[in-house]
């Protein structure tokens, strides 16, 4: 497979073997649309998003591996208690990769993670769900 797909899938396996407040079964997929009425379970979607490749040395490449994680769920009352909860698991995904070195992609190192948004306005103004986007940076060197 190609490394953003080794990447992807490796991100995927540490989540559903990872120790989070809420539980989940993280998926792999291209195109994560769901229906509404499906999203009254927590969704948590891995996203290959995308690699840079350059030079790191004369003999070695240096390639950054994006990809998304999408943490959606549809909120039963919208108030902060709730809120409150899928912002903290998105917090504790972000603290999970940052500066790890994955166990099925050894090679590569979560540089940076970056969250935006933090939660989606328009998906809380118009189907009142919580929509939260994490963009994990990994430096693959080779």
């Amino acid at each position: 497979m190609s490394i953003i797909i080794d990447v992807a899938e490796a991100v995927k396996d540490e989540l559903n073997t990872g120790s989070f407040s809420a539980d989940f079964t993280a998926q792999r997929l291209y195109q994560p649309h769901f229906e509404l009425e499906d999203m009254k379970v927590l969704h948590v979607s891995v996203v290959p998003a995308s690699t840079d490749l350059s030079l790191a040395d004369r003999k070695s490449a240096r390639r950054d591996v994006q990809t998304h994680i999408a943490v959606q769920e549809k909120l039963q009352t919208a108030d902060n208690d709730e809120i409150d909860a899928l912002m903290d698991l998105v917090q504790e995904i972000a603290d999970h990769f940052h500066t790890r070195r994955l166990a099925a992609a050894a090679s590569a190192v979560c540089t940076a993670v970056e969250n935006a948004p933090i939660y989606d306005q328009e998906h809380m103004d118009k189907w009142r769900q919580f929509t939260s986007l994490l963009t994990l940076t990994f430096r693959v060197v080779s």
